[in-house]
């Protein structure tokens, strides 16, 4: 899978001061809804805060999945945060998250979706690409490793 087929860099924001978790997803569905002019920014969020109303997202590590799914978008959209400083995410080893990839798939992708999770659980388990993505300065840069070059 190529990250580049769903990430942008005007869908990376790279030291963002957040202080929260629900901050954090608010932010995360600004940056989905700048891909969606026909779904609110509001519809993103309250998507994200069910799924993580169900259990968090976050995966270890400083790092957070969040997602959602929508039946008013055509093509999986991703979003990247890296923040200033790591947030509570109520992530299963305790450790606060500073890196967020935000994912929006469209309602019947089941599969596909699961397919991106996996993708991206495998890809944040390497502790160069987080330690890279943390000292990472700018969106392209941040893209660049992301897609492996």
């Amino acid at each position: 899978m190529n990250l580049e087929d769903i990430l942008v860099p005007s869908r990376i924001a790279c030291e963002r001061e957040i202080n929260s978790k629900k901050r954090a997803l608010e932010s995360t569905a600004e940056l989905l809804g700048s891909a969606e002019a026909t779904l609110p920014v509001h519809a993103i969020a309250d998507g994200l805060f069910a799924r993580e109303r169900l259990g968090s997202t976050g995966l270890g590590n400083g790092v957070a999945l969040p997602h959602t799914r929508s039946i008013k978008t055509e093509q999986a959209t991703g979003a990247f945060l890296r923040l200033d400083n790591a947030i509570d995410f109520d992530a299963p080893d305790g450790e606060p998250v500073d890196i967020l990839f935000g994912l929006m798939v469209p309602e019947e992708s089941t599969e596909e979706h699961l397919q991106i999770l996996g993708h991206l659980a495998e890809l944040f388990s390497d502790p160069n690409l987080r330690r890279r993505l943390r000292e990472s300065v700018d969106a392209k840069e941040v893209l660049s490793i992301l897609s492996g070059r």
